[in-house]
């Protein structure tokens, strides 16, 4: 399909929407005063038309001339614009369906009788249901709301959390040993680099002795990493910081105009890594070691099952680790633990991945946790363990897609390395 030909079939679907959450409005409104209308009206049509003109500027070859800052302002409109919507339109379909009904109905009662005209014509027309318009309306304000303090809110509220791993195998040395994780930064998607500082500040005031970065530094473009190199370059640990690359880093879902541009973007990713002074791990790995002991610390690229990348070679990173008394692999996708690593490696004792953001929605209150991501991946957010393997998940620095987050929030990850 011609891309033009799609763009317009997609802003013509969001006008058809705005059109008809319109109606709803208007049914509600209808008593209120000429001004308080005429101002209701202006604000609800004025936001629409900002977001259709991001939209269409956006996607019609203008994003080079936008700022991060207006990319970011006109997507968040879009989504908190429409999204919402979508609920508000379900009820006044089931009310639309249900006038239908009844008409449909009427007519089949009344076919056999002679029609009289009605005194009153306005008894001939099935009018809406104000419990359902007044539901879509509210159906639609909820969200929009929750998204609203979930980008000014949830977006960077970074969260520290604290996790315990008994490991037998673990040399008298490194007992004790902490690890910060931090994974999917998505530079692309940041709007405030205050706040980016202030979450980097958080994770080093903890000391880690280690830390690692389980991928996706960009949304697509090396570019994106630049106003924040001085931000993470200050990442530092006494033993290291360790890095990989996430599905993201490689730009397969940016158009490139040739093989050869996808693949210096690859590069920047990497020179990046090592700008920061990050030790990026491409199917390799390092030996750490104090005094006589030694754990080893993998790194893959990505391998996701399914339909994501699979460039990660565990056997290659793995070979030469072998007498390590304690392995560390750094995957950035966690289905890489089921189909991969698990049965390939069973002396394989934590890995570290990230990927799934916990879908940037959901809730956690004490031991319960819940997200659409749960769906789609069997471990999505924190501590797994099947037999003497971990798995652990974090659920992102940053984000993509929906700039902010409702209910799971950023995550600094700080694990304790214990022996039994």
């Amino acid at each position: 399909m011609n891309r033009l030909v799609f763009i317009s079939m997609v802003a013509l679907i969001f006008i058809f929407i705005d059109l008809y959450i319109f109606q709803a409005l208007k049914f509600i409104t209808h008593n209120f005063s000429g001004l308080g209308k005429r101002t209701l009206y202006l604000v609800y049509w004025g936001v629409t038309l900002l977001s259709l003109s991001g939209f269409l500027i956006y996607n019609l070859g203008g994003q080079e001339s936008l700022s991060r800052g207006m990319r970011t302002f006109f997507f968040s409109l879009l989504f908190i614009n429409y999204f919402p919507k979508l609920f508000g339109v379900v009820f006044l379909l089931v009310d639309d369906l249900a006038r239908a009904g009844r008409w449909v109905w009427g007519q089949l009662g009344n076919a056999s009788l002679t029609p009289v005209a009605s005194s009153n014509p306005s008894e001939d027309v099935i009018s809406r249901s104000e419990f359902l318009v007044k539901t879509s309306l509210i159906a639609t304000a909820v969200p929009a709301l929750t998204m609203g303090y979930g980008i000014l809110s949830g977006a960077h509220d970074y969260r520290i959390r604290r996790v315990t791993v008994t490991l037998p195998n673990l040399p008298a040395s490194f007992d004790g040993i902490r690890i910060a994780q931090i994974s999917d930064i998505h530079t692309g998607s940041f709007y405030n680099r205050t706040a980016v500082q202030g979450g980097v500040d958080m994770l080093l005031a903890e000391k880690p002795d280690m830390i690692f970065f389980t991928g996706d530094l960009v949304n697509n473009m090396a570019k994106e990493v630049n106003n924040y190199i001085n931000v993470f370059e200050k990442v530092k640990a006494p033993l290291g910081v360790f890095s990989t690359l996430g599905n993201h880093d490689y730009g397969d879902y940016y158009q490139w105009p040739s093989m050869e541009a996808k693949r210096k973007n690859l590069q920047n990713v990497i020179q990046a890594h090592q700008v920061m002074g990050w030790d990026l791990l491409i199917n390799e790995h390092r030996m750490i070691r104090q005094g006589s002991d030694q754990l080893a610390v993998l790194g893959v690229e990505n391998w996701g099952a399914g339909r994501f990348a699979k460039y990660g070679k565990l056997n290659q990173a793995y070979q030469g680790s072998e007498e390590a008394a304690v392995k560390l692999l750094l995957s950035h996708d966690p289905s890489h633990w089921d189909a991969q690593v698990r049965p390939m490696h069973p002396d394989i004792d934590v890995m570290f991945a990230g990927h799934t953001h916990g879908f940037q929605f959901g809730i956690e209150v004490g031991n319960f946790k819940w997200s659409p991501s749960q769906y789609i991946y069997k471990q999505w957010a924190g501590l797994y363990q099947k037999d003497a393997q971990y798995l652990y998940v974090n659920r992102g620095y940053g984000y993509l897609v929906f700039p902010g987050r409702i209910g799971i929030l950023p995550e600094i990850t700080l694990m304790e390395l214990k022996r039994a």
